[in-house]
């Protein structure tokens, strides 16, 4: 399998394939991207002849001897140029970062310059957003179960849209708004689909939390609910129909989908709804060979569906909405861990570093496989296969298994693990009371902490005592 990266973002190194061992499985045909195995890494990164790696000009090593352990570097460079192929790719589209995939105030600002909007789902997300300097008419508001507290704030702040996602939330939407405002809606709906990784994330489908059915008719039930509410403004539909979702065509028959409903709802209440917003979920490769969604094909087929669907139906084109998070910060980071111990067991090689499912709990959620790397000393060893556990008190905390690393990894060395910069610290826990580690930017040479590491002290000021 290959994988399919866009042509802003290739990589101008040559395409390599990493040799294969007698214990791999098969190598994958082809790597696109870097050399060395690196084809997931960040643009920005290169092999260092001592065997280290340096991202945007910053070495690895040398960050985590500076910045400490378990710490996660993002590539400010990466972030900027995903945003702008999306912008590239979809010109006539609002762009809104998906902030669930990590939120910091510098991520926020640098989102803002590239010309995205953003996708929150709570008032703690809103309102960093917002005492960032955000414009919260260019911010939308997501959640299946809002508390009042997220409602109250979204209203209170101005966000530009508010995605409805059950029946319930109308009628509290339409009590808190301003007698002399009209708050722009969106009714979340569910299309039937069934696109992403994992069970865990797919959301097309009747069968999960997310959104109002098209099937059963609550999507329509919800549709003439908001257009009884003078202080509600319906202004389009939404969908989402999963994560890693690699292939165009999910996406192509949502559209139609949602198109079809679009014209349901013209012929019965008189109105063509303005916008359009199917989502994000678009596939990053973890490891190379891995498939990742082309963004440019998937602007061309959209587009296709869409305009040749409204003029079937004699609609005239909605504004299209997308909301990548993963795919815009994902690739751009990079975990950095120290190695704790190392233990056979059997036929069994245990690699435990300093963090684990507290940083990254997604191979315990979803299985992820990752490709983690030895950085900060060359070895000429031969590689052999372990599995990469974390340091916390559960079986189940492993983040990589079955990888290749040299055979004489050993207590001290550094691991690197890319395609880190989404779903770590956005979900990161305090088990163990470990603490969390910080978010370390590069660009040209230079790193700063974009986010400090959590403290003893941090968690100990929690605990009001007896």
């Amino acid at each position: 399998m290959s994988v399919t990266v866009p042509s802003s973002l290739a990589s101008p190194l040559p395409a390599s394939r990493p040799a294969s061992l007698p214990s791999d499985p098969p190598a994958p045909s082809r790597i696109v991207g870097h050399a060395d195995g690196l084809s997931v890494w960040p643009r920005s990164t290169r092999p260092e002849a001592d065997g280290d790696v340096s991202v945007s000009g910053v070495s690895l090593a040398e960050a985590a001897d500076r910045f400490g352990t378990p710490v996660y570097v993002l590539d400010e460079q990466e972030v900027r140029e995903r945003c702008r192929t999306y912008r590239t790719a979809f010109p006539e589209a609002d762009i809104v970062y998906a902030a669930k995939a990590f939120l910091c105030r510098a991520l926020a600002h640098w989102v803002q310059e590239e010309g995205l909007g953003l996708d929150v789902c709570s008032a703690g997300e809103l309102a960093l957003a917002v005492t960032t300097g955000f414009p919260p008419e260019n911010i939308v508001m997501h959640g299946n179960a809002k508390s009042p507290e997220d409602l109250r704030t979204a209203i209170r702040l101005g966000v530009g849209r508010i995605v409805v996602d059950s029946a319930s939330e109308i009628a509290r939407l339409a009590a808190i708004t301003p007698a002399d405002t009209r708050q722009k809606v969106m009714v979340r709906v569910v299309p039937g689909i069934a696109a992403g990784g994992h069970t865990k994330i797919r959301t097309g489908t009747d069968d999960q939390k997310f959104g109002l059915s098209i099937t059963d008719g609550s999507a329509q039930h919800a549709v003439t609910r908001i257009l009884d509410q003078r202080h509600l403004e319906l202004v389009g539909l939404h969908c989402h129909i999963g994560s890693q979702i690699a292939t165009v065509k999910p996406y192509v028959v949502a559209v139609r989908r949602m198109v079809g409903l679009m014209a349901r709802i013209r012929d019965q209440h008189g109105i063509a709804l303005p916008q359009l917003n199917i989502g994000g979920g678009h596939a990053i490769a973890y490891r190379p060979g891995e498939e990742s969604m082309n963004v440019a094909v998937l602007a061309g087929r959209v587009r296709a569906e869409l305009e040749d669907g409204c003029a079937r139906a004699g609609l005239p084109v909605p504004r299209l909405t997308l909301e990548p998070g993963r795919a815009v910060v994902g690739p751009a980071g990079v975990a950095v861990y120290h190695v704790l111990a190392v233990k056979r067991t059997g036929e069994h090689t245990f690699v435990a570093v300093d963090g684990g499912m507290s940083d990254n709990p997604r191979p315990a959620l979803y299985g992820v496989q990752y490709a983690p790397r030895l950085i900060g000393r060359p070895s000429s060893a031969r590689p052999r296969l372990v599995t990469v556990v974390g340091r916390h008190c559960e079986a189940g905390d492993v983040l990589a298994d079955g990888v290749a690393l040299p055979g004489d990894i050993r207590p001290g060395d550094l691991l690197a693990v890319p395609a880190a910069g989404a779903y770590h610290l956005s979900m990161a826990s305090g088990y163990n009371l470990v603490g969390r580690p910080p978010v370390v930017a590069v660009s040209d040479g230079t790193a700063r902490v974009l986010v400090r590491r959590e403290s003893l002290d941090d968690m100990s000021r929690r605990d009001i005592g007896l």
